[in-house]
This record gives structure tokens, C-alpha cells and sequence, in this order.
């Protein structure tokens, strides 16, 4: 039996900025280095979901943030929506390029439920875009799609797709899709972000649910990005140019 994972990095969490959240930035970066973690990315919601952030806070926070906060990397980044089957996003290029990380999402509240083949378009339309960092909750039963199909497009462009810890509790129905997801990405050997969702400080680095689920399916732990600092520091030198 091998070790039990550990992550080192939670790249998927949001702030009271999100008022559907509850905790402040400093409280999330407070439970990160309680939690030991080496990196949070704060991806709060675009702009699209109704109680989302102005578009003011993803620009300002690129300006007054600082890099490190309690002694724990801060990676500015965002959760932006898709809002077509185009996979058009809610946040200007011009800022996403800016970002540490991006995470895209589809959300009902955003991007009404098409067809099979308008989702698939639309994840195989984010994987491209090469300002998208990673897939968000692309297991919930509302989107269903081609998972071969996007997991492929994610080896080919760099991509990565999320296991959503949260997704275990909020969406009901999406740990069938979560288990066909990551053993597709296991046979394709693209790497995945285990990720809280965290929606308050004591979520923060905590993914119980869905390292379970990489367990029951023998999933390599190589290919958990967030999982090693080597590997972490590696892919975000290689593709978004910064020292984490």
C-alpha cells in the first residue's frame, strides 16, 4: 500500500471577495501555512455569477498583492465562467494573461445546459485557450461531454483538469463522472489538480474526498501536479513563467 498523498499546493479557493464564500484572504493564507501548504492560488469568481467580484478586484489585487502571505506563496488568478459554447470566457484576455493561475468553470447561473456536443465544443474550446490553466468541476452532471476527447486536447495543449474535492458534497451525481475523468487521465498520462473549492478558511488544502477516489483507481501520484514542489515549481516555470 503506498503512502497517503499529501498535497503541497491548493489551486482552486476563494475568498469572502465571492459572498457566497466566508472567509477573508488573510484567514485562507492563515490555514494554508497552519496546513503546511507551499502555494494557495485565490481564484475567486468572474464577474458573471451573480455575487461575484467587479471586474476591479481581479485588476486591483494584480497591483497591492504580494507574492507571499504568512510565509505561503499567493498565486492571483481567478475562476472565470464560460458564458458560450464558443468557450468565451467573463474576463478580459488582457487581465487573464496577467493572472498566476486560471481556472474556467461552466456555472448554470452563467452558461445554460446545451447538448452533449455544445459542452464537449466548449472544453475542448477552454483546453486551447492557452490563457486557461485548468478544467474547473468539469465532473458535474449538468455538462455532460466527451471525456476522451477533452482529456486528450488537455495532453496535447498543457491543460490541466481539476478533481474537485467540493464537487463531492455540492454536486450531486459527479463522482461517476470524476472516476471515468481521472482513469482517462490516467491512461493518457495528463497531470490533474486535486483542489478544496474551498469556500472557507477550514477547506483550505483539504481533499479528503477526491484523493480517495485517485486511490480506489491506482492513480499515479506523478501525475498529481500539486502533490510535489518540484513538480509544482516545474510546470508554473515552464508555463506561466514564475517561481512558485
Amino acid at each position: 500500500m503506498r503512502d497517503a498523498i499529501r498535497l503541497i499546493a491548493d489551486l482552486h479557493t476563494h475568498t469572502s471577495a465571492s459572498t457566497h464564500a466566508f472567509s477573508p484572504l488573510r484567514e485562507n493564507m492563515e490555514a494554508a501555512a497552519e496546513a503546511g501548504l507551499a502555494a494557495v492560488a485565490m481564484t475567486d469568481h468572474g464577474p458573471t455569477l451573480p455575487d461575484a467580484p467587479h471586474l476591479w478586484h481581479f485588476q486591483t489585487m494584480l497591483r497591492v498583492l504580494p507574492e507571499t502571505l504568512c510565509g505561503v506563496r499567493l498565486l492571483k488568478g481567478a475562476e472565470a465562467n464560460a458564458i458560450d459554447f464558443a468557450g468565451g470566457l467573463d474576463l478580459p484576455a488582457r487581465e487573464l494573461a496577467r493572472m498566476d493561475f486560471v481556472v474556467a468553470s461552466m456555472h448554470t447561473q452563467c452558461l445554460t445546459p446545451g447538448t452533449f456536443r455544445e459542452h464537449t465544443e466548449t472544453w475542448l474550446a477552454l483546453a486551447a485557450n492557452p490563457l486557461v490553466d485548468c478544467l474547473g468541476h468539469s465532473g458535474q452532471p449538468e455538462y455532460p461531454y466527451d471525456h476522451d476527447a477533452v482529456v486528450r486536447a488537455c495532453r496535447d495543449s498543457g491543460c490541466l483538469i481539476e478533481i474537485n474535492n467540493n464537487s463531492f458534497s455540492v454536486r450531486p451525481g459527479s463522482r461517476e463522472n470524476c472516476l471515468d475523468i481521472a482513469a482517462r487521465c490516467a491512461e493518457h498520462g495528463v497531470p490533474v489538480a486535486v483542489n478544496s473549492d474551498a469556500h472557507w478558511a477550514g477547506q483550505i488544502g483539504r481533499a479528503d474526498e477526491a484523493l480517495a477516489l485517485l486511490a480506489e483507481i491506482g492513480f499515479p501520484e506523478e501525475l498529481i501536479l500539486n502533490a510535489d514542489r518540484g513538480r509544482l515549481a516545474a510546470w508554473f516555470a515552464r508555463r506561466k513563467r514564475i517561481a512558485v
